[in-house]
């Protein structure tokens, strides 16, 4: 279980490119270290040399990126270079499917955010998940995610933990599951 999600502040780095996918945050020859001595030395290694964009400021909590950020395989590790670089919330105006979900689980904030606005971001952010807003020198801007995503982050939720707390609703609709259709339950199950 991941901790519940305070309002995030700090400049943001920005990787100005649309497509980032998951090979380019870690190369997979990277995956072979023990995730417990961290995978944020190995964040964008391989784009470095070629994009200075992808040299990101230590410190950075937010990031700023492109369309498509985190697109490709589902590589989870992905996250981990992210999250174990010190990132806290990535701002962009899409997200591969499987990034975000593995990002949410991990912690990670997939805030979508509209191009135009982003570009209009300055100086300083704060990141608040509670309001759905990003505040800055330009002013707010309002931030899109799963009103589920959102609930596991503020709440320091994985899968399990979001199941547990829907435990009187699934015995709610078990018990008339079992009065409306007895015949759909196994008879090694029934009362």
């Amino acid at each position: 279980m991941t901790t519940a999600f305070p309002p995030v502040t700090g400049i943001p780095a920005r990787l100005p490119l649309d497509n980032v996918d998951t090979d380019q945050l870690i190369p997979a020859r990277f995956m072979s270290t023990p995730r417990a001595e961290g995978y944020g030395r190995f964040l964008l290694h391989d784009m470095k040399a070629d994009t200075p964009a992808a040299n990101l400021p230590e410190g950075a909590q937010v990031l700023i990126a492109g369309r498509n950020f985190g697109s490709g395989s589902s590589r989870e590790a992905a996250v981990y270079a992210l999250v174990d670089f010190g990132i806290r919330a990535v701002l962009a105006p899409s997200f591969g499917d499987i990034f975000a979900g593995n990002a949410v689980n991990n912690g990670l904030l997939p805030a979508r955010v509209a191009p135009e606005a982003l570009a209009q971001i300055e100086g300083a952010v704060m990141v608040d998940l509670q309001a759905c807003t990003i505040r800055h020198a330009g002013g707010e801007t309002p931030f899109d995610i799963d009103p589920v995503w959102r609930e596991k982050l503020l709440n320091g939720w994985d899968d399990i933990d979001l199941t547990a707390s829907r435990a009187g609703e699934i015995a709610a609709y078990r018990t008339r599951r079992r009065a409306g259709a007895p015949w759909s339950i196994p008879a090694d199950e029934q009362e």
